[in-house]
């Protein structure tokens, strides 16, 4: 714990403030490269030496909120301790923006919309120029061609990454600025461009033409990873399908959806069902529409919901998709991409009763209208038994969505993630059990993901700004697609755009000829980009090594990353989806240890964020309250526990800042002792300092250990609780003995004190420093030309107190000084009152240990006269009894 002076940097200001200090030091760090990664270094280390991180990429669409502040202040405070370790710390930053949000921000903030069908404009302007806080409604927007959107996604995404950029500068955000990257970027591409096709070539991806949960408002499919379950309003529609094995001719279901009639494929009740059992294996034919359908037995049918017995239609939800699969049933679809009724009048339906009704009331209508219509016809036909009861239904919704999700047929990519793989799945959660959780609880959720999905991750989106697939397929002769044997590039030539460039061996020409191909259309799911991070980040080469920011020797050296930081909203999303694809690219997990930091809540302990439209954006706190009040805040909620924005804390954080700032002048306008080749600690030798370096001690050794253990909220608690006493009691009590102005103490008691208050100021700042990087770094530079966040972490390894140095000292002392100052006030006089007779009273250890800084005791308390007794007191504290005062004489004017 010895302290080092070097030439001070920086003079020591008059009156120092915290208010400046973000652009003041920010400009430094970024002059001096302070937080730059050495990857020479790093590559002649031992891998334990070098930490490296897997920064979570924000999305780069509007504006950061308070959540962000929080979770990535708990990552630094960890970068930070790394680096103070002496670790070469690998801190990257990315940019996640490609996606719907990035899509859904465009269109509002140019009025514009993306469509294939329109042509390119060069040097295009779009109608509007930053409609921000409004939604430009889809009829509104203005249709432009695939490559303009693609163009103005991306001048509107660097604005933003700009804008995000100067806010993490701010925070003290310590990534290394000079290694970063964005998923849309060439490298981005290229690399998950390359991890698709080896997954495509090992069988890990794979093309299916199947059902599954389509958003008609983003004209996209959607994964099950992003579906939110809400309730919707509905109503119960009592319908009666005709039978003649049934007593009355009649089997009643109960539905939701009366419009998905025309798509029933069969009824189904539980097999152990009696009222139904009779039924099974005959046919019932569906009212209107006259088609002739099974009645068939499923243990998912619930007996003691509705009427027992429901209708499988193709497709209203997932439960209908799993009868659908497991039975063999036949599909029926008449639900479009566009959430319309299919225009045409199926085959099933065409010559038989309902073929008018169909074509006239249901054909390209909603499926709110169809509803509509459909009840009406069951109402005429006597169909309907009694009028719909309302409900609350659940349905599913994409997460960024507005509408219930509707079940649609198309082609889409999928990679294998467990879903219908027991043993991958079992291979996946095995992944889990290799990662260090922090907290551990948070691993249960992450395994219970896996053990409930029902199928693969489908990584396809219908939308414009996203990585291309690198895929095309031949059209032959008869003009047919053949997608059972697509075209693929070399890695070589990756990042391609399909759309845009034609496979070897063919010519622009042949695009959508016969003989010729066609490229694919789709684009990669945001997630399938950002689920390859690591690999991103940590130069994982591309084809032969030499493109792309390739740097395989890096890549060999901190892959698998040391931590991968997030919330815990998205394990089911980026966590898993990362670790699977690291499983089937490395065989290994992605990263050791997984920190997952609590949500934000609203003064209603709802989650803050931008969809939720409660989220509170950052800047103006940071600007009222200083980055390093905002930080104390974000630091003092551990990881994986929910915190409530809070500027009361943010407030306490800036008082600690300002704390550290004047009492570190304080101590530093005490009289600099001379110290043997700099070693301080060998000055130490009176009781009350040794105490107080001992207790130190003590902190230092916990602290250290809450940094290890990932708890640094508890270094922060233990420092801050030891810095208020430094402050509080031990400056008081020795600022006589240490400034020793009327020299009442020797030369070597007041060099005792001022070695002391300058050992615990250097550990002190040191301690504080991850988590109030500028107000530290302010204070190191009076005393330093380094920078303390290149300083080491401070260790109790090899420290020499004094053999009987006990840390009772200062405790009791500080006890007693309490007591005196309670006296004083109890007394309405100030502190500078004389204490002419007085009683310090408690058990006899804490006398003793008192009576080794009586001393400085008597200099702080302005105390002539005191005896002391040993009695019982209450938590054995020492207590002041007795007090004679007389009144301080008046101020000089």
């Amino acid at each position: 714990m010895t302290a080092e002076s070097t030439p001070t940097a920086r003079p020591m200001p008059d009156k120092p403030t915290v208010d400046g200090l973000e652009d003041t030091w920010g400009a430094v760090w970024k002059q001096n490269g302070t937080y730059t990664f050495d990857r020479e270094r790093a590559l002649g280390l031992p891998r334990e030496q070098v930490f490296a991180i897997d920064t979570p990429p924000p999305t780069a669409s509007g504006s950061l909120h308070v959540g962000h502040v929080f979770s990535y202040t708990h990552t630094d405070c960890m970068a930070r301790y790394q680096r103070m370790q002496g670790r070469e710390v690998f801190y990257p930053i990315g940019w996640d923006d490609n996606g719907l949000p990035t899509e859904r921000r465009v269109q509002n903030y140019y009025g514009v919309r993306g469509d294939a069908t329109k042509a390119y404009i060069p040097d295009y302007t779009p109608p509007l120029q930053g409609a921000e806080g409004k939604s430009v409604k889809a009829a509104d927007q203005e249709p432009i061609g695939r490559q303009n959107f693609i163009e103005l996604c991306d001048i509107l995404t660097v604005k933003d990454e700009e804008t995000f950029e100067d806010l993490f500068r701010r925070l003290g955000i310590s990534v290394d600025w000079n290694v970063s990257y964005r998923t849309i970027d060439e490298r981005s591409r290229a690399v998950a461009q390359q991890a698709f096709l080896r997954n495509l070539k090992r069988g890990e991806a794979y093309q299916q033409e199947a059902p599954g949960l389509w958003d008609v408002t983003f004209q996209t499919a959607v994964a099950q990873a992003e579906l939110e379950a809400r309730d919707y309003p509905g109503a119960y529609h009592r319908v009666a399908f005709h039978s003649d094995a049934a007593d009355d001719g009649r089997v009643y279901i109960e539905t939701t959806r009366p419009e998905l009639l025309p798509a029933v494929v069969a009824l189904i009740a539980h097999p152990d069902d009696e009222r139904y059992q009779p039924l099974f294996g005959t046919t019932v034919t569906s009212p209107l529409f006259g088609v002739e359908i099974p009645v068939l037995a499923h243990p998912m049918a619930e007996m003691d919901k509705g009427a027992g017995i429901a209708m499988c239609c193709t497709f209203g939800d997932l439960t209908d998709v799993q009868w659908w699969r497991e039975l063999q049933l036949p599909t029926r679809s008449i639900i479009t991409r566009s959430g319309r009724i299919t225009a045409e009048t199926p085959e099933w339906i065409a010559g038989g009763p309902g073929e008018e009704l169909f074509a006239e009331n249901l054909a390209t209508k909603t499926t709110f209208t169809a509803r509509e219509n459909v009840v009406k016809a069951l109402i005429a036909s006597g169909d309907l038994d009694g009028e719909p009861k309302k409900t609350q239904r659940k349905a599913n919704f994409f997460e960024k969505g507005d509408k219930p999700l509707e079940i649609v047929t198309s082609r889409q990519w999928y990679i294998k993630n467990g879903g219908r793989d027991a043993d991958l799945r079992a291979a996946l959660v095995e992944r889990g059990n290799e990662m260090t959780w922090h907290p551990g609880f948070m691993q249960s959720r992450y395994t219970n993901w896996i053990e409930g999905l029902h199928g693969d991750w489908l990584i396809s989106r219908q939308r414009f700004f996203g990585v291309p697939f690198p895929i095309w397929y031949p059209v032959d002769a008869q003009g047919e697609t053949d997608y059972d044997n697509p075209i693929v590039p070399d890695e070589a030539d990756l990042p391609i755009d399909p759309q845009g460039q034609a496979p070897k061996g063919y010519d622009e020409s042949q695009r959508g000829q016969a003989g010729g191909f066609v490229a694919d259309p789709d684009v990669m799911d945001t997630w399938a980009t950002s689920s390859l991070s690591p690999q991103i980040a940590t130069g994982w080469p591309i084809a032969d090594g030499s493109a792309h920011g390739s740097d395989a020797e890096l890549f060999a050296k901190i892959f698998p990353m040391d931590m991968r930081p997030q919330g815990h909203d998205i394990i089911r999303t980026w966590l898993f989806a990362t670790a699977v694809r690291a499983h089937h690219e490395n065989g290994s997990v992605p990263w050791t240890n997984t920190a997952i930091s609590g949500w934000i809540l609203d003064p209603d302990r709802k989650k803050m964020s931008k969809s939720k439209g409660n989220a509170q954006t950052p800047e103006d706190v940071v600007k009222e309250f200083g980055a390093d009040a905002v930080r104390y805040w974000a630091a003092s909620g551990r990881l994986g526990t929910d915190a409530a924005y809070d500027t009361g804390q943010m407030k306490v954080g800036r008082r600690l800042a300002m704390k550290i700032l004047n009492a570190s002048k304080f101590a530093y306008m005490t009289p600099e002792p001379s110290a043997a080749d700099g070693d301080l600690l060998a000055l130490v030798t009176q009781p009350l300092d040794t105490s107080m370096l001992a207790t130190l001690h003590d902190v230092v050794e916990r602290a250290t250990k809450g940094f290890e253990a990932w708890d640094y909220t508890r270094s922060l608690e233990l420092t801050e609780t030891f810095f208020w006493t430094f402050c509080d009691d031990y400056i008081e009590l020795v600022k006589e003995r240490a400034n020793n102005r009327d020299g009442k103490f020797s030369d070597a008691e007041a060099a005792s004190a001022q070695a002391a208050v300058r050992i615990a100021l250097d550990v002190l700042l040191r301690l504080f420093a991850p988590v109030l990087p500028y107000a530290t770094e302010e204070v190191w530079s009076w005393t330093h030309a380094d920078s303390i966040h290149r300083a080491p972490w401070p260790s109790v390894t090899g420290s020499t107190l004094p053999a009987d140095a006990d840390p009772k000292v200062l405790t009791a002392v500080s006890q007693a000084l309490a007591g005196v100052r309670r006296a004083k006030s109890d007394a309405k006089l100030g502190m500078r009152a004389e204490v002419t007779s007085m009683t310090l009273a408690g058990p006899a250890d804490a006398l003793a240990a008192a009576e080794k800084g009586e001393a400085d005791l008597r200099a702080a308390g302005r105390i002539t006269g005191m005896t002391t007794a040993v009695e019982e007191t209450e938590g054995a504290t020492l207590v002041v009894r007795d007090a004679e005062l007389t009144p301080p004489p008046p101020k000089q004017k």
